[in-house]
């Protein structure tokens, strides 16, 4: 079964992914004999540390913005 519910050649509502993140094609590719009815923990939010660094490097990326167009300003201030 793919992680929809729905058996491996019925791709609907799961995009073809099994829960072990492997393509269907038939079969599972997790070794659990054509069940995909492994439970792999899957880590949906980002630790502190990461958030931090995330925006960290949007900050970076705002500032090299922020003095392109305050260069451009000064430019067509000329």
């Amino acid at each position: 079964m793919c992680n929809c519910g729905e058996p491996h050649d019925n791709h609907e509502g799961c995009g073809g992914a099994c829960q072990c993140g492997e393509e269907c094609g038939g079969e599972c590719h997790c070794g659990r004999g054509g069940n995909c009815d492994n439970r792999h923990f899957q880590r949906r939010f980002k630790t502190k540390a990461e958030q931090i660094a995330d925006l960290e490097s949007y900050l970076s990326e705002l500032k090299k913005e922020v003095q392109a167009v305050e260069e451009m300003l000064a430019d067509l201030r000329k």
